[in-house]
């Protein structure tokens, strides 16, 4: 017999334009709370273009100006495994199949019964690579600071040969998309991708939105926390998933133009109650970083499990882990660990060039405190790296050539156009969640950013003396420790003295976020 989910609590509603940032750090991102956000959307050029008078989706517009983009759509009709079945067809004939099957004078439940053919849902769109010039929309402040797809802009997220194949690929680009609906379009129950942050604007249309709590988490699972519930409304099985029936589900209906933050591990299922475009982006940053690094942790073992017989006649075993934990989770050990010594790098490089600035610009070193909570949080996930088998000797030596390129050699990491691109984003990003975003121009042409922007490939740039003179090559998670801790501990800047102190006092705590 079938349990019906309970509802209970309220998803808060909020003015974007009365919040302050450290206000949406302190209050959702630290503490991992939904919200609603209003008042984000004007002037986005999507709402004009994307939007009929009548507030529906102007798909006349997407037939004509992107009908030959090739698109990922999902069956919402039709379950394949834990997702529902995926198509890929062009735009055009995804506008004329919504147009042959509009549920625009259906009830507010209408479901896949009441049709005859497929109801399709157009997911996970790369608009923003596939389309840069055209400007849909400008990403809120309190998004920005979005390691992610900042890294993904100028860093492929796999370097193995024998996972990574198309340098050219959309789809492993970003995670900046856009999703398009008809009404009664859905996504089954599921957590976001990496365990990473998710905001998603409405453009048109009206979502309803159900939560879970991660603390609530284990009760959607079976009894051997193998099998997730497919849909939170289908009458779950109590007998499959006993602990269902405990659930207590947050609901929240989105209304158009209003933007609402998912936290990490927060289960969710998405409804479109009307036709509904939205533009969605997957991120995450210092404050959930370490649900990242659990996560790789927690799929790395039941990919090591699920192999773990044909270990003794495996030639490679950790490296056909990492391989597989790649292509189940979206990147592995060693792609995580590139990732997070080149940010380490680049928030390195940020200080250091505030110190020795600050002199002549002292009002940007109040940025300082943004890369110093960065290189807190990166030192506290990488000192739980030390520990993990893949990363011993013996293990750590199945590491590709390609990936250990990518992270040892630090001199020359440092003289890498991706790794300026790196840093200059990260100027940006904090230059403008400070200034707002209508002086992102003047931020990214100020002769200041040029200045505290230096070049490291200059022969005559003291930081790569000051990092290599003390550490050439990074081999393992202790040394990035070790760099960690020494550079902020030898630095100039007054800031970073702070921040090793406080670096200091985590050791002896938890500052795993």
């Amino acid at each position: 017999m079938g349990v019906p989910p309970r509802r209970g609590g309220e998803v808060e509603r909020v003015d974007g334009r009365e919040l302050k940032y450290d206000e949406f750090v302190e209050r959702y991102l630290k503490g991992n709370r939904p919200v609603v956000l209003t008042g984000l959307m004007d002037g986005w050029r999507a709402c004009a273009d994307w939007v009929n008078p009548d507030g529906g989706p102007n798909l006349a517009f997407f037939s004509t100006h992107f009908a030959k983009s090739i698109v990922q759509v999902a069956d919402c009709c039709t379950r394949e495994f834990t997702d529902q079945k995926r198509l890929e067809m062009s735009m055009a004939d995804f506008i004329s199949h919504w147009l042959g099957h509009s549920v625009r004078n259906c009830g507010n439940n209408s479901s896949c019964n009441d049709f005859t053919e497929s109801l399709l849902y157009l997911k996970d769109w790369h608009f923003v690579k596939e389309y840069p010039d055209y400007v849909a929309y400008t990403t809120p402040p309190f998004f920005a600071d979005d390691w992610l797809n900042m890294y993904l802009d100028s860093h492929r997220i796999h370097r193995d040969s024998d996972i990574h194949h198309d340098e050219n690929e959309i789809n492993c680009a970003d995670y900046r998309f856009v999703y398009m609906g008809a009404k009664g379009t859905w996504t089954p129950l599921h957590a976001d991708v990496f365990r990473s942050y998710s905001w998603s604007a409405n453009v048109c249309g009206r979502k309803l939105w159900l939560f879970l709590p991660p603390s609530q988490c284990h009760l959607i699972f079976d009894r051997n926390l193998k099998s997730l519930v497919y849909d939170v409304n289908d009458n779950v099985s109590e007998a499959q998933f006993p602990g269902f029936k405990k659930t207590i589900w947050t609901e929240c209906i989105q209304e158009q133009n209003e933007i609402i933050f998912v936290p990490s591990g927060w289960y969710h299922q998405v409804h479109n109650l009307e036709d509904t475009i939205s533009i969605n982006h997957n991120w995450f940053n210092a404050y959930n970083l370490s649900w990242v690094w659990n996560l790789l942790v927690e799929d790395y073992n039941v990919a090591k499990a699920y192999i773990e017989d044909i270990r003794d006649i495996c030639d490679d075993f950790e490296s056909l882990c990492q391989r597989n934990l790649a292509a189940n989770t979206g990147m592995n050990f060693y792609d995580f660990f590139v990732f997070i010594t080149r940010f380490a790098l680049a928030n390195l490089t940020k200080i250091y060039h505030l110190g020795n600035a600050e002199d002549a610009a002292s009002s940007l070193s109040q940025n300082a405190h943004y890369y110093i909570h960065n290189l807190l949080a990166i030192h506290a996930v990488v000192s739980k790296m030390k520990s993990v088998e893949a990363f011993a000797p013996e293990n750590f030596s199945s590491c590709s050539e390609e990936n250990r390129s990518a992270f040892s050699d630090i001199e020359k990491i440092l003289k890498e156009k991706s790794f300026h691109e790196l840093c200059e984003a990260l100027v940006e990003t904090y230059g403008c969640i400070d200034a707002g975003y209508k002086r992102r121009l003047e931020i990214r042409n100020s002769h200041q950013q040029e200045f505290l922007c230096a070049n490291c490939s200059r022969s005559n740039c003291r930081f790569v003396n000051h990092i290599t003179s003390f550490l050439s090559e990074i081999c393992s998670p202790e040394e990035l420790v070790r760099l960690i801790e020494h550079a902020l501990s030898t630095s100039t800047s007054s800031s970073t003295t702070v921040g090793f102190n406080l670096l200091s006092e985590s050791l002896g705590g938890d500052n795993s976020h």
